[in-house]
């Protein structure tokens, strides 16, 4: 096994970058995907909607939606090129990240197939091996590969390339049969029309994929260049980046042809914005989360499943979008305390430390040394 690789060399920006990025994530799953069928947002409004409820779904929409995930693959992408680096003193970077993506595909594949099909976790181990290769190229190489990527995602948006899609009436009666076995099925009902959905899921995974390669790549550029290891030196192009990404983003969003775009640039100015910010003190609460992302992200899934489905609280397709906001508020907040009191006695959250005891083929330290705490 090797040894140090940099498991505590952190970076605080960083780490609450993802924290944050976590928050986004955690409303558009609550609000969009474990409260009602992904594929509500298919169907026209519900004119009974109430007016809170109606703002948070816009909130979410208009917010959080594709831009959040989109910070998250940004920062999985710097996240690859700070281990590629970092495992270089042992010689064997790429063998040691196709550990580590190897038992993050496990992770993924059994999230999907046992707890929810709005797993991420899958898609973003099979496209950290595509980009393996790449950790070592030329930054002008990354750069390029990225344009790439991010064009190939532009051109599926715009131009028609054959991805199947079901019927406008598909629609409808299948949120009406979701509402029914999500809310009043048993475990076994609820995977196995989870399972069922996946082929009509497959599309949307098709469609934002070469946009989750391209910042990836763009995480690790970010890495390489040193805009992300050292923010602090780097405010300038940061600010022009928070800039012109928020208010690009923001008006390039309400462009039905450019929306892919603008959603991108948005999350650009989202990070940006963060990565600025991130000297204040009271940014500092969101680090324990995001050193942990990989355990809440997974928490969250087993509580809101016990909320929604059926073998639990059986709430999906009942409450409105305002209570499942403050729901997920609470949710959020209640991982914050948790997550700072446990990285007080421990290196790693649990998943994390699963994580790299299965890369590594041996037990990691897991307690935090007496020294350390000091």
């Amino acid at each position: 096994m090797p040894r140090g690789d940099g498991a505590n060399e952190r970076i605080d920006a960083i780490d609450i970058l993802r924290g944050v990025a976590l928050f986004g994530v955690l409303m558009v799953n609550l609000v969009s995907e474990f409260r009602v069928s992904i594929f509500q947002q298919f169907l026209p409004p519900d004119p009974a909607t109430g007016v809170l409820d109606g703002w948070a779904e816009t909130l979410v929409r208009a917010g959080f939606e594709m831009k959040a995930f989109a910070v998250f693959s940004f920062l999985f992408g710097l996240g690859l090129a700070v281990q590629f680096e970092r495992l270089a003193r042992t010689g064997r970077p790429r063998y040691w990240l196709m550990r580590r993506l190897a038992v993050l595909l496990v992770f993924g594949l059994a999230h999907l197939l046992l707890i929810w099909n709005g797993d991420i976790l899958t898609e973003y181990a099979l496209g950290g091996l595509l980009v393996l290769p790449l950790l070592a190229a030329p930054v002008w190489a990354l750069a390029a590969a990225a344009a790439c990527m991010f064009a190939l995602y532009l051109f599926i948006g715009v131009v028609p390339v054959g991805i199947p899609w079901p019927e406008a009436g598909w629609f409808e009666q299948h949120v009406a049969l979701a509402n029914q076995v999500f809310a009043s099925g048993s475990f076994a009902d609820i995977r196995r029309f989870s399972l069922d959905e996946l082929p009509v899921l497959l599309p949307l995974h098709i469609y934002v994929f070469p946009r989750t390669l391209a910042l990836f790549l763009l995480g690790a550029l970010a890495w390489r260049t040193g805009v992300a290891r050292r923010p602090d030196e780097h405010r300038r192009l940061l600010i022009a980046i928070a800039v012109a990404g928020v208010a690009g983003g923001a008006a390039l969003s309400m462009l039905d042809a450019a929306a892919g775009a603008g959603q991108t640039l948005l999350a650009a100015g989202y990070a940006a914005t963060v990565l600025l910010l991130a000297q204040r003190r009271m940014l500092h609460v969101f680090a324990p989360l995001g050193r942990m992302a990989f355990t809440n992200y997974i928490a969250q899934s087993l509580i809101f499943g016990y909320i929604f489905f059926g073998y639990g609280l059986g709430r999906f397709g009942r409450l409105g979008a305002a209570p499942v906001f403050l729901l997920g508020l609470a949710v959020y907040a209640a991982q914050m305390a948790a997550s700072a009191w446990w990285l007080r006695h421990y290196r790693y959250g649990p998943l994390e430390w699963l994580w790299r005891t299965l890369m590594y083929g041996a037990v990691q330290p897991m307690r935090v040394a007496l020294r350390e705490k000091g």
